[in-house]
C-alpha cells in the first residue's frame, strides 16, 4: 500500500475525521460483566428477559377485591351494598387469587358503613386496577437492543427481567506515550531545572476515562528515532489506540510523523484548527495512532476534537444534552392534583422533534428503559393537546435519537428483530394509529395489517380511503398466522371464534384501531355474531404478548393473536388465517437513505434466517414496493 503523507496541511476538521474513520477498520470486541457494573457500558447484542414482571397477578391499588358482576348495577340512585363475604381487602402489590374476583375497587370510591360493610355507588369493569402477570415484562421479550448505552433506569428492567450478567463492548485500551528528553513526571522522578513537567498524560488519562476508554500511561520515550519505532510497533500489538504526545510538528527532533509513516501509515498531518494544527492521524498494525501537539492547550483541544469522536465510535458512548423542545404527537390527559412526569420517546421530523408518551404506570419499569426523555406536566395543567409544543429533559443523546427510523403503528415481534439491526424507534398504537401518524407526518413508516371487509384485501383499500389525493408507497413485509391463543392443552376445546361466545369464554381483546381488532370485528360480522355477547370484548391490551400473558395468568381464557406470542408464553395456538403485515411509507421521505436501508434490510438473508426461526411467519416478496396512485 502506498504511503500517504499530507504534511502540515490545513484540512477541515470534519473532512479530516471523515477521511480518518474511513481508513480505520474497527475491530469491536465484547466481554461479559455483572449487570450491576453495566451502567455506562454499551450492549454488544440484544438482551431478552428471563422472567415475567410481575410474576403474579397483583393489586394496583389499596381497596377491595371482588367480582365486577356484584356491582355492575351500582349507581348513586341504585347503590349496591357489600358485606364481608362479597370482597377481600387488598393493598397495592398484594397477590390476587383470580378465582375470588376479577377487579379491584379503590377504597376512596366506596362508602364505609357503621357495621364495617360498604356501599358502592359506582360500577367497575373486569380487570380494573389489576396488574396481570407480565404487564411490564414478558419472559422472552427484548428488554434492551444491541448498541444501547445502559443507563441507571435500564437496571430496573434488566434486574426485574432476571438478567445477572450482560455482554457489552469491551472498553478500548489506550496507550498514552509521552515523549521528549526535557519531559519529567513528578510522580515518578525528582523535579529538575530546565525540564517540562508532564501534565498532558494525566489530562489525557482523565479524558479517556470520561469518554469510555481505559488509559495506560507508558514510560517516557526519549527523542530517539529507533527507540520510538520499536516501542510504537510493540504497543500497537497490545493496545487498541496509541496516543503519542509531542513530536508531531516539524522540528528536527519531531520524529512522530516519520516513525508512523515508516511502520504504518500517516493519513492526515495538519488540520485547520488553532491551536492544534500539527495533529497527526495515522495507524500502525491497523490500530489508530494519534500524534498530539505538546502545548497543553493544543493537546487538550486536539484530544477533544479527535480522540473523543474516535472513542465514541469505538464504544457507542455519546454525551447527553439536557433539554429539547418538541411537538406532542398524542394528547395527554393529566390530573390537577400533582405534577406528572411522563416518559416519552422522541423522533425527528424535518426540523422538529415529535414527542410520544409511553405507558404511565408507576410499575412499568420498561417505560424508563424505553424512554428518550421525561416530560413534566405542571399540576396547574389539565392535560396537553395534540400538536402543542413541550419541553423534554433528555435521557439519551440526540445523536442516537436523530438517526432512528421512526415506526408508529401495529405491534409485531418482527419489529424487535428490525430494531436490533437498524436504528429504529418503534411505538405501538395499532394499524389505524399508524395511518393517522403518516397522515400527520409524525412517522417515517407505519406497520399495518388491515383487512377490508368488502374485498378481503389487506391494507391497500384503507390507504386509498385515507389518502384519496396522494400517491402513496407500501412496502411488503411479512406474512403471519393469526389465530386463537388459548390455555395450555386447550382445556376448553376451542376451535373457532363462535366457540368463545357459545361457551361464554373470558376473552381479551386488542385496542381499537389495531389490525387484530379489525380482523376480529370482520369475523364476528361475517358469522352474524354480536360483539355485545362476547365476554371481555372491552378488555383491551396493546400487544400480542399482552394478550398471551392475560391468558397465561388467568385474567382471560382466550384471545386473538399471533403464533409466536403463544409460543413465548408457552400456550396453545389455533391457527385461523394468514395475514399481510406491511409498511406504509411517509411520502415525504420515500426516496431517503433511511427508507432505502430499511427496504434493503427487508430483502436481506439475515432477516430471512431470523424469520425462519419464528413460528407462524413466512416471507412473500419482502421489500417489494407497491406504488398506490391516488384517484384524482
Amino acid at each position: 500500500m502506498s504511503k500517504r503523507n499530507i504534511y502540515i496541511d490545513n484540512i477541515d476538521v470534519e473532512l479530516a475525521l471523515e477521511k480518518y474513520f474511513s481508513e480505520i477498520s474497527f475491530d469491536f470486541k465484547s466481554e461479559k460483566i455483572s449487570v450491576l457494573d453495566s451502567v455506562g457500558r454499551v450492549t454488544y447484542k440484544a438482551v431478552y428477559a428471563n422472567y415475567c414482571s410481575p410474576t403474579y397477578a397483583a393489586s394496583a391499588m389499596d381497596g377491595i377485591f371482588l367480582f365486577s358482576e356484584k356491582i355492575k348495577e351500582a349507581t348513586e340512585v341504585t347503590p349496591v351494598y357489600l358485606n364481608e363475604n362479597d370482597f377481600k381487602y387488598v393493598n397495592t402489590g398484594n397477590p390476587l387469587d383470580l378465582s375470588l374476583g376479577d377487579c379491584v375497587v379503590m377504597i376512596e370510591e366506596l362508602i364505609e358503613l357503621e357495621d364495617g360493610n360498604f356501599k358502592s355507588i359506582k360500577n367497575a369493569k373486569p380487570w380494573q386496577h389489576i396488574r396481570p402477570i407480565g404487564e411490564d415484562i414478558v419472559a422472552g421479550e427484548m428488554l434492551i437492543k444491541s448498541n444501547h448505552k445502559i443507563l441507571p433506569q435500564d437496571l430496573g428492567a434488566l434486574i426485574t427481567g432476571g438478567i445477572k450478567e450482560i455482554e457489552v463492548y469491551k472498553k478500548p485500551m489506550v496507550a498514552i506515550i509521552p515523549t521528549g528528553d526535557e519531559v519529567i513526571d513528578i510522580f515518578k522522578e525528582e523535579f529538575k531545572e530546565k525540564s517540562v513537567i508532564d501534565c498532558n498524560s494525566y489530562i489525557f488519562s482523565a479524558q479517556i476515562k470520561e469518554w469510555g476508554g481505559i488509559p495506560h500511561i507508558q514510560e517516557k520515550l526519549k527523542d530517539n528515532y529507533n527507540e520510538m519505532k520499536k516501542k510504537l510497533k510493540e504497543l500497537s500489538k497490545n493496545y487498541d489506540v496509541l496516543v503519542v504526545n509531542a513530536g508531531s510538528s516539524a522540528g528536527s527532533k519531531d520524529y512522530t510523523k516519520n516513525v508512523i509513516e515508516e511502520i504504518g501509515e500517516v493519513i492526515i498531518h495538519g488540520v485547520a484548527i488553532k491551536p492544534g494544527k500539527p495533529t497527526i492521524l495515522g495507524k500502525i498494525n491497523g490500530k489508530p495512532v494519534i500524534g498530539i501537539p505538546g502545548y497543553p492547550v493544543s493537546a487538550y483541544l486536539a484530544m477533544d476534537i479527535f480522540m473523543k469522536p474516535l472513542l465514541e465510535k469505538m464504544t457507542n458512548i455519546f454525551n447527553v444534552e439536557n433539554f429539547i423542545e418538541g411537538k406532542l404527537g398524542k394528547s395527554i390527559v393529566s390530573s390537577l392534583k400533582h405534577k406528572e412526569l411522563v416518559r416519552v420517546t422522541l423522533h425527528k421530523n424535518k426540523d422538529e422533534y415529535i414527542v410520544m408518551p409511553l405507558a404511565r404506570g408507576a410499575g412499568i419499569t420498561t417505560s424508563l428503559s424505553k424512554a428518550d426523555g421525561i416530560l413534566e406536566i405542571s399540576k396547574s395543567v389539565e392535560g396537553i393537546g395534540l400538536g402543542e409544543r413541550v419541553k423534554v429533559r433528555l435521557l439519551k443523546p440526540l445523536k442516537e435519537i436523530d438517526n432512528n427510523l421512526v415506526s408508529i403503528g401495529s405491534h409485531d415481534i418482527v419489529m424487535d428483530l428490525i430494531g436490533d439491526s437498524i436504528k429504529l424507534c418503534s411505538t405501538h398504537v395499532g394499524s389505524f394509529g399508524g395511518i393517522l401518524a403518516i397522515k400527520q407526518r409524525n412517522t417515517d413508516i407505519a406497520p399495518i395489517h388491515m383487512l377490508d371487509e368488502e374485498s378481503g384485501e389487506y391494507n391497500i383499500s384503507f390507504i386509498k380511503k385515507y389518502f384519496p389525493s396522494e400517491d402513496m408507497m407500501l412496502v411488503k413485509g411479512v406474512e403471519r398466522i393469526q389465530g386463537l391463543i388459548v390455555q395450555k392443552g386447550n382445556p376448553l376445546n376451542l376451535k373457532e371464534i363462535k366457540d368463545i361466545l357459545e361457551k361464554n369464554i373470558k376473552f381479551v381483546n386488542r385496542q381499537r384501531g389495531s389490525g387484530t381488532r379489525i380482523l376480529l370485528d370482520y369475523w364476528l360480522k361475517d358469522e352474524n355474531l354480536d360483539y355485545i355477547n362476547l365476554k371481555g370484548y372491552d378488555y383491551e391490551v396493546a400487544t400480542h404478548l399482552d394478550v398471551a400473558m392475560a391468558i397465561k395468568n388467568g385474567t382471560a381464557e382466550a384471545g386473538l393473536g399471533i403464533m409466536e406470542a403463544a409460543k413465548i408464553a408457552d400456550l396453545d395456538f389455533i391457527p385461523l388465517a394468514k395475514e399481510e403485515y406491511d409498511f406504509l411509507i411517509n411520502p415525504e421521505i420515500k426516496n431517503s437513505e433511511k427508507i432505502k436501508e430499511f427496504i434493503k434490510f427487508l430483502k436481506s438473508d439475515f432477516l430471512k434466517k431470523k424469520i425462519e426461526s419464528l413460528d407462524g411467519y413466512s416471507l412473500n416478496k419482502p421489500g417489494e414496493v407497491i406504488e398506490i396512485k391516488c384517484s384524482r
